[in-house]
């Protein structure tokens, strides 16, 4: 028996980028109540390391009202089922120039499991060659810099660095020893 069964179902709020749910929910023991469900698109985010070094993004975040630092991530819109690696290379391309010789796939994590149901492909880029960016409206201000991965370590330990799925994928992808 499922431990919590769906009554009803309605959207609240849409528009391209989410959809935001209310469902009336009866839980095993017999109690009702409701739950609100975020759904989004898969995204991707990519590890782009070069020579001991790793590319990041910075770029301005309304929720925090400030500029933020992370590793290159995103998903398209107008195709929520796009190839994961196409959907990564494309946005490396985008967000920073690069051109990965080589993704390896690192593995796949949800965001936050509690609200959502979206999660993230992780990929780690090497054999990178420089090209121009190509951003999108929603990309304005964005900007590309290389750091050391000893002192994008740091910038986590002291929170310079907060986004989570870039904190995720980096340890995920040192974990399986593949940086």
């Amino acid at each position: 028996m499922k431990e919590i069964t769906t009554l009803d179902s309605k959207v609240v709020y849409q528009n391209k980028w989410m959809t935001v749910r209310e469902d009336k929910i009866k839980r095993q023991s017999g109690n009702s109540g409701i739950y609100s469900v975020v759904e989004k698109a898969d995204f991707v985010i990519v590890l782009p390391i070069e020579d001991e070094h790793i590319y990041l993004v910075e770029q301005y975040r309304y929720p925090l009202e400030k500029r933020c630092l992370e590793l290159p991530q995103g998903s398209w819109e107008e195709e929520p089922n796009a190839d994961p690696a196409e959907l990564d290379a494309g946005e490396l391309r985008e967000e920073t120039g690069l051109v990965a010789k080589q993704l390896t796939y690192v593995g796949f994590q949800h965001l936050a499991t509690g609200y959502s149901s979206q999660g993230y492909h992780i990929f780690l880029a090497t054999g990178l060659e420089h090209t121009e960016t190509d951003l999108d409206d929603e990309e304005e201000g964005l900007i590309s810099q290389k750091v050391s991965l000893k002192e994008f370590e740091a910038m986590i330990i002291d929170g310079t660095i907060t986004d989570a799925s870039s904190v995720n994928a980096y340890g995920l992808a040192k974990l399986k020893q593949l940086i």
